[in-house]
């Protein structure tokens, strides 16, 4: 199965649909996964003014300290990535720390057993970053998580967690995919009585 997933840290519904396809992985799901950045921050910023990354001050934005970081991970020790990608779900969600905090974002690479001096060369990964926005927003992505199919980009909402369970994960992505994949004609299903 091959298919792709948008992330932005600072989405709770992007965490839990992330931490499912990463769930899976570590649990053996033979996929291949492509993980893109989408910067929600940028997505607010209006026209005519400058994108989050051109800015001087572009790594104290919202997010894009911890998503820039990300991104280096991504090119320079890949086989950390799913670990410092949950990390820095973590660090916002379940630790309440600020993604825009150097130091915060050094201890979360150093959980994830990846190189916490990576935060001082966060700059070198915006291009990365601002790549992988335009890729998405060329493909009318809105938001996140968004599923990406071979045709079809498609946002959903997860509204658990895996906890741990690498078979739940895999069922739920594995559904998720065949509807992206296999239902073009289904276009919106948002269901309207959340469960309790």
């Amino acid at each position: 199965m091959r298919f792709g997933i948008t992330y932005d840290y600072l989405c709770p519904f992007a965490r839990n649909a992330n931490e499912h396809v990463v769930a899976a992985l570590r649990g053996g799901a033979d996929w291949d996964v492509t993980f893109e950045p989408y910067s929600l921050t940028q997505n607010k910023v209006e026209d005519g003014e400058p994108a989050v990354w051109d800015r001087d001050d572009a790594l104290a934005q919202s997010g894009v300290l911890a998503l820039a970081v990300a991104e280096l991970v991504r090119a320079r020790d890949p086989e950390r990535f799913p670990d410092v990608h949950v990390e820095l779900f973590a660090l916002r969600h379940d630790h309440g720390e600020d993604l825009r905090d150097p130091a915060r974002v050094r201890e979360a690479l150093g959980r994830a057993g990846a190189d916490p001096g990576l935060v001082d060369d966060a700059a070198a990964g915006l291009p990365a970053l601002r790549d992988g926005h335009a890729r998405m927003v060329a493909r009318e992505v809105w938001g996140v998580p968004t599923f990406l199919g071979s045709d079809r980009a498609v946002f959903v909402r997860v509204l658990d967690r895996p906890e741990g369970d690498a078979a739940l994960a895999r069922r739920r992505v594995e559904r998720i995919v065949e509807l992206v994949e296999g239902e073009p004609m289904v276009h919106e299903f948002k269901q309207v009585d959340l469960p309790r």
